[in-house]
């Protein structure tokens, strides 16, 4: 194995250490709602500090590889798409670090009736769904695998825009200021949500495209 191998596959270890701690920082964040943990949703902000910490350690090994390598055709591919994989990555922590800051300013747990309306459930679900899917074909390059996200999250868009509907109607029922303000905090977790399934599809879109050389990006047919 020469240096650049060497370098690459150092890059690909940490591009898979990242991808496992952002599921686990969404695994938590969905926990912490459920059980309406507070303690557990502070320790995702805790952590977050830890996700930028290797976004700035990938992206320098990223910019040391092309300054002393000058790696050419799936190498060069891969360098490029770990740069746009690797802030992906981290707005997923982003956005669980932020559905934590909805519910630390919530003051009881989520009516369970409002979980069912908003179709929150299952929208969380569908996500952890492709961050499994995101670490197995990211591990294997397994490109069939990276394209099962797609379906997946026009699933999520399809929750998302119907959820102003969803919200007015539990409002119209429940005019109580409490439950107001969670279906607003819902909505905006929602919305994180649904942004993560965006950022899931970017990250599998930059699979295809070392490994395949193929540019699904801006495409409404990604097959």
């Amino acid at each position: 194995m020469n240096l650049l191998e060497t370098e690459l596959g150092e890059l690909k270890s940490e591009l898979l250490d990242m991808t496992h701690l952002v599921k686990e920082q969404m695994e938590k964040s969905i926990t912490a709602f459920y059980t309406f943990d507070h303690d557990l949703a502070k320790e995702v902000l805790k952590n977050e500090k830890r996700v930028n910490g290797i976004e700035l350690k990938i992206d320098s090994r990223c910019e040391h590889i092309l300054a002393l390598f000058n790696p050419v055709a799936i190498d060069l591919r891969f360098v490029v798409a770990s740069l746009k994989m690797v802030s992906d990555l981290e707005r997923i922590g982003d956005n669980a670090e932020g559905l934590c800051k909805f519910l630390l300013m919530a003051e009881k747990p989520f009516d369970a009736a409002l979980i069912e309306k908003m179709r929150f459930k299952e929208m969380n679900d569908i996500v952890l769904d492709m961050l499994n899917v995101l670490c197995e074909s990211f591990e294997t390059d397994n490109t069939k695998l990276a394209r099962t996200v797609f379906s997946m999250d026009e699933v999520l868009d399809d929750i998302n825009s119907s959820a102003n509907v969803a919200l007015a109607e539990y409002i119209q029922c429940n005019t109580d200021k409490d439950k107001v303000m969670q279906a607003i905090y819902l909505l905006s977790m929602i919305r994180k949500t649904e942004r993560v399934g965006d950022y899931i599809t970017n990250i599998s879109e930059e699979i295809i495209f070392y490994v395949k050389a193929k540019v699904l990006k801006h495409k409404k047919n990604k097959e």
